[in-house]
């Protein structure tokens, strides 16, 4: 078996691989190959959600790979996560199970609750207005809801995604089962250090997603202005060139390197396969410090029309 490279132990005590695949707006038909030349190149870490419509293709691959003896289903480390419109208590497990059922699995690595946001059981944040599909839910209650799924072997670990150092310290104040994951977008145009160090304080692992700059996020989650190119940046463009390494190489490099996991979404067999070929070299203390000065607080994923509305109250 290849290696998974570089892992870390989560404050549940289980192993997870820091280097992963993402699976965000990768088409059913495309995801099913891509995800299967991921593991070929040695991937161990497969990220993918509910609301991403494609987690049957991303259990089919998986379940291709173990039926070829290319690997056991505990050699994966897969993740999933609670859509927004199931955050209402009574409405989490039917999440989780739709997942399973999807998936083809007993059980997976980590679950997390997609964001601190909530809406309307069965509406979309994409569609109506924020008084037809904004709810009210405390995440504290959704994540109480998630805990047993620890206790009953549906989930290994627990975790959330895009929740901020205040949200997360609420939730550590008020759960009985620690969540060991945070993901969040991160790269250098957008370092997060506070959040980044809040979390190795608290033993909560770090995932970076949109690493690479999240050139083909869709036009909702735009600014209205033409952002830069982070892979074009001289400083990213010159480092690369420096270690004989692609721009996306060195981003990559660049979360491992500070601790950080890190999930580069492709559907390109020779992309997937470049974006794992980053164990053979490390950045230099000037080089992240110089990555790390390109921080301009800019997100590509730009989440205001939700998160600074009346109707969300946490």
């Amino acid at each position: 078996m290849a290696a998974a490279g570089p892992t870390a132990v989560l404050s549940s005590g289980k192993t997870m691989p820091l280097l992963g695949i993402g699976t965000w707006q990768s088409k059913s038909e495309e995801v099913l190959n891509a995800v299967k030349v991921a593991i070929d190149a040695g991937y161990r870490h497969i990220d993918t959600a509910r609301v991403w419509g494609n987690e049957k293709e991303v259990g089919q691959a998986i379940k291709e790979k173990i039926g070829e003896g290319k690997i056991k289903r505990e050699d994966v480390f897969l993740s999933s996560k609670l859509f927004t419109s199931f955050s209402r208590p009574e409405h989490v497990k039917e999440c989780m199970m739709q997942s399973l059922a999807d998936l083809g699995l007993d059980y997976v690595d980590l679950y997390l609750i997609h964001s601190p946001l909530s809406f309307k059981y069965g509406s979309s944040p994409f569609s109506g207005t924020p008084e037809e599909v904004f709810d009210d839910v405390d995440y504290v209650d959704t994540w109480k809801a998630m805990e047993p799924f620890v206790d009953e072997g549906l989930a290994k670990s627990i975790g959330v995604s895009n929740f901020n150092s205040q949200q997360l310290e609420r939730l550590l104040q008020n759960c009985r089962i620690k969540p060991a994951v945070n993901q969040v977008e991160l790269h250098p145009y957008l370092a997060q250090q506070d959040l980044v160090d809040f979390c190795k304080r608290n033993n909560v692992l770090l995932t970076a997603y949109s690493a690479l700059g999240a050139p083909a996020r869709p036009k909702v989650f735009a600014s209205g202005e033409e952002d830069p190119v982070l892979m074009d940046d001289p400083s990213v463009v010159a480092i690369a060139k420096k270690y004989g390494k692609s721009a996306a190489q060195v981003l990559i490099r660049y979360q491992l390197d500070r601790g950080v996991s890190v999930i580069p979404k492709s559907v390109t067999p020779s992309r997937i396969q470049a974006n794992f070929d980053v164990m053979n070299f490390s950045l230099s203390k000037e080089d992240l410090a110089t990555l790390a000065g390109l921080d301009r607080n800019l997100r590509y994923l730009n989440g205001e029309r939700f998160s600074t509305h009346k109707y969300y109250p946490y």
